[in-house]
C-alpha cells in the first residue's frame, strides 16, 4: 500500500507563488498517474492537474493553464505542483492521490493525502 504525504502549502499575497510536494512512501508508487484536486470550503473536491507514471502526459484544469506546472521526480518517489501567479480563488486545502490511469475524476483516485492548506490573500 502506499502513503501520500502533501507539503508546501502556505499563506501568500495574490500575485505569489508556492509550490507543493507529495511524497509517497511504501512500494506502490509505480506506475501510477498522480493527480492534484483542492477543496475549498463549502464546494466539493475539483481537479487541478495529473501526470502520467512516465511524466510525459499532462491535464491540467482550465483555471489553472498557464499558471499552475505539474511535475514528478520517480527516483525521489515525489510529484510536485508548482503554482505561479496566485489568486484569492486559489485557496483551498490541495490533496494528491493516485490513479491507474490518467484522469480528472475524484473517483478514480485513491490513497489520498491528508492535504495542504493553500491561502491567497488578496
Amino acid at each position: 500500500q502506499v502513503q501520500l504525504v502533501e507539503s508546501g502549502g502556505g499563506s501568500v499575497q495574490a500575485g505569489g507563488s508556492l509550490r507543493l510536494s507529495c511524497a509517497a512512501s511504501g512500494r506502490s508508487f509505480r506506475p501510477y498517474a498522480v493527480g492534484w484536486f483542492r477543496q475549498a470550503p463549502g464546494k466539493e473536491r475539483e481537479f487541478v492537474s495529473s501526470i502520467s507514471w512516465t511524466g510525459d502526459t499532462t491535464y491540467y484544469a482550465d483555471s489553472v493553464k498557464g499558471r499552475f506546472t505539474i511535475s514528478r521526480d520517480n527516483a525521489k518517489k515525489t510529484v510536485y505542483l508548482q503554482m505561479n501567479s496566485l489568486k484569492p480563488e486559489d485557496t483551498a486545502v490541495f490533496y494528491c492521490a493516485r490513479a491507474t490511469a490518467l484522469s480528472s475524476r475524484v473517483h478514480d483516485y485513491d490513497s489520498w493525502g491528508q492535504g495542504t492548506q493553500v491561502t491567497v490573500s488578496s
